[in-house]
């Protein structure tokens, strides 16, 4: 195991920004984690995880610490009951894994096609688009404690998911190095098709009685092509750290205010709780910044107005000032709130 100094960041990012790693190591193995985790706890130095970087904003200054890339790799399949269980390697490309369960005709990953990034960092958000989410499938998440160095297993209610959310982001953030994640599928399950753009796809062909897990995941690639949310080499829309803001969710009087301050063109959905989710798209486009907003070398995908696009060039400072932006209109306009979806590494 090499440990690198001074490597660049922002080519390890979807977003292409940010200066570079004071220290850089890859992992390949759990051993090789664990000595990573020694080594800047010896020299005090702060830590980051690496995935595909795809949910990343680094600072212009970079990262003063060490940054351990995990690349552990395998793929393991077996039956239990009536389930198919895939444990995976943190370091294994999330698309290619759901590509993986589509062809074994195991159904629960088939929505989530064409995320970018890795299976590490998936339980840490909660990854969701579709109408399904990481939650609905982890059976337990293996990582390394860093408070005593030692390897836990963690079950599904024990990573406390909610709407993008876990212990590994809230109130365990800095805690666990994801190692691998085990996911249970139904084998030969039916398509998930409940979200309005999949409907959409389907009814314009007349085949949605027809549909398989082969057929929901093409439609679920195409639609995110359609919104520059898959990443395409050339792409400049593509260029982003997908959507930058979470979709607000609101207690049924915060939506009823809303929804009258807006002349009830507000779209909303049920959410747990008795709770409204409210588009942040939406939001971001009625404040004044829609699709392809332009300003010098960053802007708003054409095709999605919640990514936030490197257009060439830009800087990490850029990126944050737009976002900053972005909230103060919506905060101004509606009187809401939006969070950030990304992690901000190397900001003071």
């Amino acid at each position: 195991m090499q440990i690198l100094e001074n490597v660049p960041l922002a080519p390890l990012t979807t977003l292409q920004v940010g200066g570079p790693a004071r220290y850089f190591v890859e992992a390949a193995n759990a051993a090789d984690v664990r000595i990573a985790a020694d080594w800047a706890r010896s020299r005090q130095l702060p830590l980051l995880v690496l995935g595909g970087g795809s949910n990343l904003v680094v600072a212009d200054s970079g990262f003063r610490g060490l940054v351990v890339k995990v690349s552990l790799r395998g793929v393991e399949l077996r039956r239990e009951k009536e389930r198919a269980i895939f444990e995976a390697g943190a370091g294994e490309c999330w698309d290619e894994l759901v590509a993986r369960t589509v062809a074994a005709d195991c159904a629960g990953l088939e929505c989530l096609s064409g995320i970018p990034g890795t299976v590490g960092g998936t339980p840490v958000q909660n990854v969701g688009a579709y109408g399904q989410e990481v939650a609905d499938t982890i059976a337990e998440v293996q990582a390394l404690d860093l408070r005593d160095n030692q390897l836990r297993t963690l079950g599904k209610e024990a990573c406390g998911f909610g709407y993008r959310s876990s212990i590994f982001n809230s109130s365990e953030r800095g805690r666990f190095i994801i190692l691998r994640v085990t996911y249970a599928l139904e084998p030969g399950g039916a398509p998930r098709i409940e979200y309005r753009d999949v409907k959409d796809y389907f009814a314009a062909r007349g085949s949605e009685s027809r549909a398989t897990l082969a057929g929901v995941r093409q439609a679920v690639r195409e639609i995110r092509h359609a919104k520059a949310m898959l990443l395409v080499p050339g792409d400049e829309d593509a260029r982003s750290a997908g959507s930058f803001f979470k979709n607000p969710v609101l207690d049924p009087a915060g939506y009823d205010r809303l929804l009258r301050a807006t002349g009830g063109e507000l779209p909303g959905y049920p959410a747990p709780g008795q709770k409204y989710k409210v588009p942040a798209a939406w939001l971001v486009e009625h404040a004044g910044f829609c699709k392809g907003y332009a300003r010098g070398s960053v802007g708003l995908s054409r095709k999605h107005a919640l990514a936030i696009v490197n257009r060439g060039g830009a800087t990490a400072a850029d990126i944050v000032a737009l976002q900053n932006d972005i909230q103060a209109a919506v905060r101004h306009r509606f009187g809401v709130e939006l969070a950030p979806e990304p992690v901000f590494v190397g900001f003071d």
